[in-house]
């Protein structure tokens, strides 16, 4: 009976190491909610809320080990069906596992109690999401859109909350976010989905959106433009459609990969919707608070397609005798399989520093929400506080979604190829792996975007105000001191080759982007990873290796960031050749 949160020995030793108590105190508001609906299930103290979060991790560890995973092979091939009049009937095994999370009411899983949720910190969902990911990456777009109730609770009014809200906690509805359209993909800016109000006030929305996740969901948050004389983000506001005879899904995409997901087109025919927060921050506000969380999310469904495919390879290296011998004592393969888990344990410790910074900015801004009479000194803590770690934020989020979905290509394809042929058929869901593996560097905002963003944060100072504290940590271990000590002159590198971009404006800065981030990246996770070495000898052998096959590449990159080369634009033309017709 396979619990996917017990047998996973790292998240568990992150859970066990990580401050995740103070990420409850601050979540329960030092366990003062002792008023209100559902307060009788809140948590007496830390030690009391961090088992209350094993508790449930334990619960979704069994259901995505002993019911999502069985299933998932089931989900791949048989798809969803579009019926005649515009509805969505999914599949069956997708519908048994969206059964068996509500029952566990686990579909409300950052929501407060008093709307029936269970009030978790990001972190915990973070980890969650990349626990139901490995059984089955398809479900997580379901499970993983639970960004949009907490969108609506944060800019809804209090009667759309309360109506809406409890029924996404206990599973009664799903949702989607409506965002892209066919000429409007990462350019939402260009939205056009037109929203109006008829002769009683009624906000109606029309026209096309392509490519929306679940789609056929009953609430769908739709990004429209209310000011019919503006053509950029400052006319988009947010609505609120809920699924009725006006709302049809026009067409399913087939896809390469994660088939229990339904990606409809969507036509809006005058369907009623209700404004949420305020008109023109849609874009602005809304909907960029919301895609910093789903950004996040594909990063932790991009972390369990990649634990799912390194254990396979695990196990088939362990089994699979080649020439007398398991081919994991061939050293090209003891190799591939060494990194694939060194790898995946550094994007976690990236995507799980991300989500502490989240759940810290987020919470500063609640309590400063809820209690405007806060002392004033205790206020301009916390504002402090939050711009600090909006500003990390801002570097950390692309910069996860980028570094883990990369990650999980390569491991799935690599997975791949230590299974070799037995990898290419489907007798083993290794080409599965890869092939939903495969959306995680596009949607929710393409790597290149990610690196765009991300190279900003790097270059604002984020990036050496966060090593700065990261370095402030002292160890006795001759091993640990080198290694922080390499990580330091890579660190000096590093800002070398930020002065060299800044000075050469945006554009040699996006050219140079990805190598920018990536030697950004070994910095901040070898740091991360030396702190978790310190109270464990196996991670020690993980930082090592992390740090050692990292820094070589980091100084090749800083090299040619600071080489000047800016071949690809000033000679596009000559090297890549005219534009052919595509075939």
């Amino acid at each position: 009976m396979p619990n996917f949160f017990d047998d996973n020995e790292d998240i568990r030793f992150l859970f066990d190491h990580l401050d995740i108590a103070k990420l409850a105190e601050i979540q329960e508001d030092g366990f003062t909610r002792n008023k209100g609906r559902g307060s009788e299930y809140a948590p007496v103290n830390a030690a009391d809320a961090v088992d209350n979060y094993s508790r449930i991790l334990q619960v979704v560890g069994d259901i995505a080990g002993n019911h999502i995973a069985p299933r998932a092979e089931q989900v791949d091939l048989e798809g969803n069906q579009l019926n005649e009049d515009g509805t969505v009937t999914l599949g069956e095994g997708v519908r048994k596992n969206l059964q068996n999370l509500a029952q566990a009411d686990l579909m409300g899983f950052t929501l407060p109690r008093e709307y029936g949720g269970l009030n978790c910190p990001n972190l915990i969902y973070t980890m969650a999401v990349e626990i139901i990911s490995r059984a089955d990456a398809s479900l997580m777009n379901l499970f993983g859109l639970q960004g949009i109730a907490e969108t609506i609770h944060a800019f809804a009014d209090q009667s759309i909350r309360d109506e809406y809200l409890p029924r996404f906690a206990n599973g009664e509805v799903t949702g989607a976010m409506v965002l892209t359209e066919p000429d409007a993909g990462s350019d939402l800016q260009a939205v056009g989905l037109r929203a109006w109000q008829d002769d009683d006030g009624q906000w109606r929305l029309k026209g096309v959106k392509r490519f929306i996740t679940n789609g056929c969901g009953e609430i769908l948050l739709t990004l429209a433009r209310s000011e019919p004389d503006s053509k950029d983000g400052r006319g988009l506001s947010l609505f609120l459609a809920e699924r009725c005879d006006r709302i049809k899904v026009r067409h399913l995409e087939k896809k390469l990969g994660i088939h229990g997901s339904p990606t409809c087109e969507l036509v809006y025919d005058d369907a009623p919707a209700k404004l949420i927060g305020e008109r023109q921050r849609g874009l602005i506000t809304y909907v960029m608070a919301l895609m910093n969380g789903a950004r996040v999310g594909i990063a932790a469904q991009s972390l369990g397609i990649a634990e799912a495919a390194c254990r396979i390879a695990r196990h088939y290296a362990h089994t699979r005798k080649q020439f007398g011998v398991p081919i994991e004592k061939l050293p090209a393969v003891a190799e591939l399989v060494t990194d694939m888990r060194v790898a995946v344990e550094a994007a976690r410790a990236l995507v799980y520093e991300t989500s502490t910074v989240c759940d810290l900015e987020n919470n500063n801004l609640r309590v400063l929400e809820m209690y405007p009479s806060l002392d004033p000194d205790e206020a301009k803590r916390r504002k402090a506080e939050s711009r600090n770690h909006k500003r990390l934020n801002g570097m950390l989020t692309p910069m996860s979604k980028y570094y883990a979905s990369e990650l999980c290509i390569r491991i799935a394809n690599d997975a791949i190829q230590v299974l070799g042929g037995s990898g290419y058929m489907t007798d083993y869901p290794a080409e599965r792996y890869l092939r939903d593996a495969r959306i995680t560097t596009i949607y929710e905002g393409t790597s290149q975007l990610q690196i765009v963003a991300a190279v900003r944060g790097v270059c604002s100072g984020a990036f050496e105000k966060r090593v700065e504290e990261l370095e402030q940590r002292t160890f006795t271990d001759e091993l640990l001191i080198r290694l922080q000590t390499d990580l330091g002159e890579a660190k000096k590198l590093v800002l070398q080759a930020i002065k060299f971009v800044k000075e050469r404006g945006n554009e040699y800065m996006d050219l140079h982007g990805r190598k920018l981030v990536d030697s950004a990246v070994t910095v901040l996770v070898g740091h991360l990873l030396l702190k978790q070495a310190a109270v464990s000898d196996r991670k020690k052998a993980v930082a090592r290796r992390f740090i050692d096959t990292g820094l070589p590449t980091l100084r090749r990159d800083v090299e040619l960031i600071c080489s000047g080369d800016q071949t690809p634009i000033e000679q596009f033309d000559l090297i890549a050749g005219p534009p052919g017709s595509a075939s």
